[in-house]
């Protein structure tokens, strides 16, 4: 579970960040990013709706899982953004934890969010 910092508290953050953000769209999610000056850390937000799966125990489950892969890149991520994870398809229910991986960090990358890894090439 992501610490209590960096989770969105209320639906207006989340609605606003849905209205007003950069959308990333790939076969399974849609990744929704905003810089938020005001915050010093990110905050992860996932959204799963009944039309991708009928049981709260299926969207809980799809829920669960990209919030832990969300938890495990959020090191990686540049701070002071919000992030809305919109799943598209039950796909993501059974994929394959490498694969959700994958398809994550491509999203994140191609939103630019990831830190720029700096490169301390010597001078001589």
């Amino acid at each position: 579970m992501i610490s209590y910092k960096n989770r969105f508290h209320g639906h207006g953050a989340l609605r606003y960040v849905s209205k007003n953000g950069t959308s990333i769209r790939s076969q399974l999610l849609t990744v929704k990013y905003l810089k938020n000056p005001r915050r010093k850390e990110s905050r992860l937000g996932v959204v799963v709706s009944k039309k991708v799966h009928k049981g709260a125990v299926g969207r809980n489950r799809i829920r669960r899982r990209v919030y832990e892969q969300l938890r495990l890149q959020l090191p990686e991520l540049e701070s002071g953004y919000d992030i809305v994870c919109f799943i598209a398809s039950a796909q993501v229910r059974t994929l394959p934890a490498i694969e959700l991986t994958q398809i994550l960090e491509g999203a994140l990358q191609e939103a630019g969010i990831y830190k720029t890894a700096i490169k301390n090439d010597t001078i001589e």
